[in-house]
């Protein structure tokens, strides 16, 4: 499977907290979450350990819903919630 970055997650990946490697490592080895529209999710938690905008957290959760054109999954968007799950990142 190839992935392509849409123009749109790509300019918001920095706004919002994650970057390219990790969108593709998302969708990659994620875990399937709930979409809508024909598109598909995946989420993954990551160890992060650092302060985002003001507060320190200690994990933050990457969700990336995207759609798939043959084997190419094109992203539709990102978002990164910041907090603390319980689970091993």
């Amino acid at each position: 499977m190839t992935i392509r970055i849409d123009p749109h997650t790509s300019d918001r990946l920095a706004e919002r907290g994650t970057t390219t490697a990790e969108v593709e490592d998302v969708i990659r080895t994620g875990v399937l979450a709930q979409a809508h529209s024909g598109r598909f999710a995946k989420a993954k938690v990551y160890k992060y350990d650092g302060t985002w905008r003001g507060r320190f957290y200690r994990q933050k959760k990457v969700r990336v819903v995207f759609a798939m054109d043959r084997n190419t999954a094109v992203t539709v968007t990102v978002v990164v919630s910041f907090g603390f799950w319980g689970q091993p990142a």
